[in-house]
């Protein structure tokens, strides 16, 4: 599977999932832990961790499975790393303090 498809497949798992925002942020070159960030929102602690667990639970039914899933036990903020893609699936208030977007574009 193409980078791009790979992507493609990860968003619209977000999207099943109602993640609000979605952004993709191309960091080759820039980063040398992955090539690509994926920012998205969920609306409440129990939204953004669902949303992660639905990518996780669907990334290792085709196989990707991911190498780490950090924050999942607060649902502020949860990261996860599929190796040249990682996901980022935060509350809004999270989002607008840490601006990752800003901080990488």
């Amino acid at each position: 599977m193409k980078q791009s498809e790979f992507i493609q497949s990860v968003i619209d798992k977000l999207e099943d999932m109602k993640a609000r925002d979605i952004v993709t942020i191309d960091v080759d070159g820039k980063s040398t832990i992955t090539d690509t960030l994926i920012v998205c929102s969920g609306n409440s602690k129990k939204h953004v961790s669902s949303i992660a667990e639905n990518l996780v639970v669907e990334m290792k039914a085709a196989n990707t499975p991911p190498l780490s899933v950090e924050g999942k036990d607060t649902g502020e903020w949860v990261l996860v790393d599929l190796g040249n893609v990682v996901v980022h699936v935060m509350q809004d208030a999270t989002r607008d303090f840490y601006q990752l977007e800003k901080l990488w574009q």
